[in-house]
């Protein structure tokens, strides 16, 4: 089992100790990372364990203390630019999965790739690659509900060729044209409770 929950407990329990107040901390059981980095994790680990040399695009996860785990145990972390450039080695593809360009510069550069694209986020790649495909017969738009920059919603955008409008806030819909056809897709990690806002 990963040591996020131990790690998590440490770093809250140095926290109270160094509160005056006296109060109690609950972690709810459901809280942690998703399956998907989970697997993305459990498969670094394992190459990892086997002194195997493991590239990684990009952290692994949004967890500095996990980061630095796995850096420690050999983890190399490198962003788009430093992959462009790395050629016949290994490099993991985390949850948030990739855009076509990313499986394209790996055949030219002889990378052999650990895809640990979570299934839920290429189920959703593949929709809005179809969608994209429907809908531009028809003239009409993607959107996509997510954070512009985002390592999923790069890799979502990717799937259209960067003909697709981010939209993140009420403020953001100015950048849909209403009197064409649109097709509403979500980054996996937003909040149906905040899409209204």
């Amino acid at each position: 089992m990963l040591t996020k929950y131990r790690n998590l407990s440490t770093a809250l329990k140095k926290a109270v100790a160094n509160c005056k107040m006296k109060f109690e901390i609950e972690i709810d059981d459901k809280s942690g990372f998703c399956f998907g980095v989970v697997y993305a994790i459990e498969m670094a680990q394992e190459m990892l364990e086997n002194n195997e040399t493991l590239y990684c695009l990009g952290d692994i996860v949004h967890n500095n203390v996990e980061v630095e785990r796995l850096k420690n145990l050999g983890l190399i972390t490198v962003d788009h630019e430093q992959f462009k450039k790395l050629k016949n080695c290994r490099i993991l593809l985390r949850a948030h999965g990739e855009p076509p360009e990313t499986y394209r510069i790996a055949i030219e550069n002889n990378i052999e790739l650990i895809d640990a694209s979570c299934p839920v986020v290429l189920r959703l790649q593949n929709s809005i690659k179809h969608g994209f495909d429907e809908i531009t017969r028809e003239g009409g738009q993607i959107v996509i509900y997510g954070k512009e920059g985002h390592a999923e919603v790069n890799g979502l955008v990717g799937q259209t060729n960067g003909k697709v409008i981010v939209v993140n806030t009420i403020g953001d819909l100015v950048k849909i044209n209403f009197s064409k056809p649109v097709s509403v897709f979500s980054q996996t990690t937003m909040s149906t409770t905040t899409a209204g806002n």
